[in-house]
């Protein structure tokens, strides 16, 4: 039994030693290439306009080429900053487009990888370069679309610029060009920004802005330096519309809906901040906001703003909408006492509508007057036909008085005696 169980044994130490002088021989086959591979790299440069195209090549042969993956590390730093790009490519060039920048520092190894494992066999050292761009003479450059179809761009003219110097500026989009429609002009009379109006933007494509810096006493060609812009990412959304305030169960609920945008117009794409009064700015997804009710300072005042975020990154936020005051304490007070009393109100007339019912109130306030008696009616008529022949003897007198002269007066007053007399004598009777 012994015997049987140290064979295996004795086989498995054969295969690791045999194993391990397979390793050794690999990597003794390894090391030779890494020593025939002398990798050197050659780096240059081609001006395009705002743009430069970085290109580079290696002293491998087609068939280490077909042999091995061939792969770039690219490392770039424009001037005056301190990000780093990195970039691991296969083609042996790069278009950097310089926007404003007045030039960068650029380095580049490579590296030869084995087919079957992706094991590195060797890389080179890094290639360094510098390219220093003409001088730029603009600087602060800022973009924003704003109303959905108005753009306007600013910047500001660096001290060190030519006094003749002029700034002209054109845009590209979706396979248009536009020229600026108005600049706007610093009191030099230089063009330090350029207003747009009545574009119309397609969210997906870039707004290539072309910036053409031109000596006025000379006729040469100018320097031109180009920044591309995705529409969405610098557009300023106006504040949130239908702002509202009403109390719910203690808490005051604010509403509002998401102003019109280029882009898309989810709900999740919208990213709100809500402020009341001087409590702490809260931001908010959805299109309602909860705030607990604890008696508010008077005057308290409800704005919001947007942005958006979700969708796609955007850093600029709207304008604060028109504050919407809440409610002062006097109102608070009101409203409270208000609910506080609607309930029993109504119970109240609840109670009053079943008594009247019950107790058939309505019945004596509602029942008619009686009609008068047959002496009553005679009566009235009496007096009414009595008052009727007074008033026209009363008539007949005043015609007959007015008619006589002065100088029969005696017998005037004669006769108003007895009419007089006979008056008496009718009421008599």
């Amino acid at each position: 039994m012994a015997r049987v169980t140290v064979i295996p044994v004795l086989l498995i130490l054969s295969f690791f030693q045999h194993k391990a002088l397979f390793s050794t021989i690999l990597a003794s086959g390894q090391q030779d290439i890494k020593d025939a591979l002398g990798l050197r790299n050659v780096l240059w440069m081609t001006k395009n306009d705002s743009r430069v195209i970085l290109s580079w090549n290696n002293n491998l042969t087609k068939e280490e080429t077909k042999k091995y993956t061939v792969k770039y590390i690219l490392i770039y730093k424009f001037f005056n900053t301190t990000k780093e790009r990195k970039e691991r490519l296969q083609e042996k060039e790069k278009i950097i487009h310089l926007k404003l920048h007045s030039g960068f520092n650029a380095k580049v190894k490579t590296q030869l990888f084995a087919k079957e494992t992706e094991d590195i066999i060797k890389e080179s050292d890094w290639t360094e370069f510098t390219y220093e761009a003409p001088p730029v003479y603009i600087q602060n450059l800022s973009c924003i679309i704003y109303n959905i179809s108005f753009f306007n761009c600013t910047w500001h003219i660096k001290a060190e610029a030519p006094e003749d110097i002029q700034i002209f500026t054109s845009y590209r989009h979706a396979g248009k060009v536009f020229a600026c429609h108005q600049y706007i002009k610093n009191a030099w009379k230089k063009n330090i920004g350029c207003y747009m109006k009545k574009m119309h933007f397609q969210p997906s494509r870039k707004i290539n802005l072309n910036i053409t810096v031109r000596n006025l006493r000379n006729s040469s060609r100018g320097l031109s330096y180009c920044k591309a812009f995705t529409p969405q990412t610098i557009e300023k959304l106006n504040p949130p519309i239908n702002v509202s305030v009403s109390l719910e169960n203690r808490n005051i609920k604010i509403h509002w809906k998401p102003p019109p945008t280029i882009g898309s117009a989810r709900k999740k794409c919208f990213l709100y901040q809500v402020k009341i009064a001087d409590h702490k700015i809260v931001n908010v997804t959805a299109e309602n906001y909860k705030y607990p009710f604890h008696k508010p300072a008077k005057k308290c005042a409800v704005q919001v703003r947007v942005k958006k975020e979700i969708c796609i990154a955007n850093k600029i936020w709207s304008e604060w909408s028109e504050p919407v005051f809440i409610h002062d304490e006097k109102t608070v007070d009101i409203l409270l006492l208000s609910l506080a009393l609607f309930c029993p109100l109504i119970f109240l007339g609840g109670l009053l509508i079943y008594a009247c019912r019950r107790y058939r109130c309505l019945e004596v306030i509602t029942t008619p007057v009686p009609h008068p008696s047959d002496n009553i009616k005679t009566w009235l008529a009496d007096e009414t036909h009595h008052e009727q022949h007074m008033s026209m003897q009363m008539e007949m007198h005043s015609e007959f008085t007015l008619g006589r002269p002065e100088e029969n007066r005696d017998e005037n007053i004669q006769l108003q005696k007895c009419l007089k007399e006979f008056m008496l004598e009718d009421l008599q009777r």
